[in-house]
């Protein structure tokens, strides 16, 4: 490779003082090639988005799965409840997400707390369509999860999904009915509704959750 100080009219341009002469053309183009040299090797590779390992749970049918796959640009033809429990790294534009999806049938509720180790952040899913019944179901699971040793100090996302059906409680119907604001007085969380049908509101909600994260992180580098 020929080094591109060799020649003696580019190196001329990068001693203080030098004024143009001769071939203003040639050298302009020299002098152009040395600023797309700096730029494609002084750029460097950008440096590397932060991850988080989040976990999701909700009851099964509160639209877990689906907003995830839709997150991760997935087909959703075929959805099936989860059993058991998945993980997929959901990417952001200044973050990437682990996120552990647990299955919200009655037979695996009781075993959520055995996923909740390593945790950062979660994602609390509701059905905002759902009976009274279930949605009293997940008001219980909520609060339980708000008070978790293990969660408790964690920044909470909770989606009010599924605001696109006829019976969806509003965000505000939801928040006064799960009593947020008492419960969840000094905790970090965001409260938003969601719908497979409006991705974008998807994503900036997530990105609610990672500025709560990056703020986590902060404050524990300062202890």
């Amino acid at each position: 490779m020929h080094s591109l100080y060799a020649n003696n009219s580019f190196a001329s341009l990068l001693r203080p003082g030098f004024h143009f002469s001769g071939d203003n053309n040639k050298l302009s183009g020299h002098y152009m090639d040395y600023l797309c040299f700096r730029t494609l090797c002084c750029k460097g590779p950008p440096p590397p988005r932060p991850e988080y390992d989040v976990v999701c749970i909700g009851l099964t049918g509160s639209g877990k799965t689906s907003l995830l796959s839709r997150l991760c640009s997935e087909s959703t033809d075929n959805i099936v409840p989860t059993t058991g429990f998945s993980i997929k790294a959901v990417p952001f534009q200044n973050a990437i997400l682990n996120v552990k999806e647990l299955g919200g049938a009655d037979s695996i509720k009781k075993y959520w707390s055995r996923y909740y180790q390593g945790s950062q952040g979660v994602v609390f899913v509701l059905d905002s369509a759902s009976s009274d019944e279930d949605l009293e179901v997940a008001r219980t699971e909520l609060h339980s999860a708000l008070q978790h040793p293990q969660l408790c100090t964690l920044p909470f996302l909770i989606l009010a999904n599924h605001q696109d059906k006829p019976a969806a409680r509003s965000v505000q119907e939801i928040k006064k009915y799960f009593e947020l604001e008492p419960l969840a007085r000094g905790k970090s969380w965001v409260l938003e509704g969601s719908t497979v049908d409006n991705m974008d509101a998807v994503k900036e909600s997530f990105s609610q959750l990672i500025h709560l994260l990056e703020e986590k992180d902060q404050e524990t580098g300062r202890i």
